[in-house]
């Protein structure tokens, strides 16, 4: 086969599309099937600012979206970033363009990704996003190829490094949410405005993704149920530490007989386990299939090098010409899954309650949880100086949600009782 030099179209150029142009400068021939890939256009939204690599001699483009309909590139890699907008645009045009994409774009992928497959597969060219999930961790492509011989009936981890780096900081140090979030910005982990990643967003586009290659079904992120670490307090942090677990935000993907429930929860990990061993702004992912059982990676999730190598990967892929499914599934054949009604999921719990220090407390919350059907695996009453109330913890034999939702309002009824029980998930791994 006659070797190829493709053109590439680069759109976005942060800390991730610099990287690319850097990698791609040095090594131009750096894919395994002996083609070329060398940036010809990009556009960004500042053309002056400074970067780690000249682009004075590539050709600009002030719209993303005339840079993918250029006659002068072969791929375009769209790396801006967002679910719509000039980015959904921009890998619209390229496709219906017949150019192969590759994106970085999660939320993009989360949202749209079963409509932007059908036009991929429509016009026989790929559209590829390994670096969308784990950044350099091959996570996408352990699910879409390495798995296809397997039914994979479960996937979670840790997806987000930002928020796995707060909750390490304040578990490590002792100090707030609030005060390690700041670092988090300043060391350039979290941004100006947070809450994607805060809020756990950016982890539920990506266990959306995940769920799609791993069961065959079209990504459904508005089905996810998601809790950020926001209300995570240091003292939940101190008090599931002396029960034996770590706190972390885990999402979660599992397949049942009734559906399929994606998850994305601050949830208590046992010490010994290794998401509750990954510290920092690691990304850890389990996947469990019926034959092959359980397979565990973990590596960086971010950041230019790794990042820009998972794009890298992606543009080799484009080079071997090779034909197969955006997803596990031929576009046609993907159905939104069906969401579990949460309060069907049944699961083990951590319960704080912070109660008055007198008699007959903790017969009174005991008697409440039988009532409604909750049972106690073990159980915590630990004085805690400056917490306002004596905190009761327990944490909870598996029960469905809805009895422990029960629980929780009879319990904060209570007279004994400061506020409202705090609630966090075991996680099931």
């Amino acid at each position: 086969m006659t070797k190829k030099t493709w053109r590439v179209g680069v759109a976005g150029l942060g800390t991730v599309g610099g990287g690319l142009l850097q990698f791609l400068a040095e090594r131009p021939d750096f894919a395994p099937a002996g083609d070329r890939a060398v940036v010809t256009a990009v556009s960004a939204r500042n053309k002056t600012r400074a970067r780690p690599v000249d682009i004075s001699t590539l050709a600009w483009f002030d719209d993303p979206v005339a840079l993918a309909a250029s006659p002068d590139v072969d791929l375009f890699v769209e790396l801006i970033g967002g679910s719509d907008g000039p980015a959904k645009a921009a890998v619209e045009t390229a496709l219906k363009a017949g150019k192969p994409v590759v994106t970085a774009n999660k939320a993009l992928i989360a949202v749209h990704g079963a409509e932007l497959a059908a036009l991929a597969e429509a016009q026989g060219v790929p559209l590829l996003f390994e670096a969308a999930v784990m950044g350099g961790t091959p996570a996408v492509k352990m699910l879409r190829e390495a798995m296809v011989g397997d039914d994979v009936v479960s996937v979670a981890g840790i997806l987000n490094g930002t928020c796995n780096f707060i909750l390490t900081e304040m578990e490590k140090t002792g100090r707030s949410f609030a005060d390690v979030l700041r670092e988090a910005q300043g060391l350039g982990y979290a941004e100006a405005d947070p809450t994607t990643d805060v809020g756990g967003f950016d982890a539920g586009h990506k266990i959306s993704i995940l769920a799609a290659l791993a069961f065959g079904c079209a990504p459904n992120f508005e089905a996810a149920e998601i809790e950020g670490i926001s209300d995570v307090e240091l003292l939940d942090i101190k008090l599931a530490k002396d029960l034996g677990y770590r706190i972390k935000l885990v999402a979660s993907a599992a397949k049942t007989d009734d559906g399929v429930a994606v998850k994305v929860h601050p949830s208590l990990t046992p010490l010994y386990h290794p998401l509750a061993q990954a510290g920092g702004a690691l990304n850890a992912l389990f996947i469990e299939g019926k034959r092959i059982g359980r397979i565990f990676i973990q590596g960086p999730g971010a950041g230019a090098g790794p990042t820009a190598a998972a794009v890298a990967a992606d543009i080799a892929d484009v080079m071997t010409r090779a034909v197969r499914p955006v997803f596990q599934a031929p576009a046609g054949a993907l159905a939104p899954f069906i969401a579990i009604d949460p309060a069907r999921a049944v699961g083990k719990a951590y319960l704080r309650i912070m109660a008055k220090d007198q008699p007959g407390v903790i017969a009174a919350i005991s008697e409440t949880l039988a009532e409604c059907g909750v049972s106690i695996d073990s159980f915590l009453q630990k004085p805690v100086e400056g917490a306002g109330g004596v905190p009761i913890v327990l944490v909870t034999h598996a029960t469905p949600e809805s009895n422990l939702l029960d629980a929780i309002s009879r319990i904060e009824k209570l007279q004994t009782v400061l506020e409202r029980p705090r609630l966090l998930r075991v996680a099931r791994i």
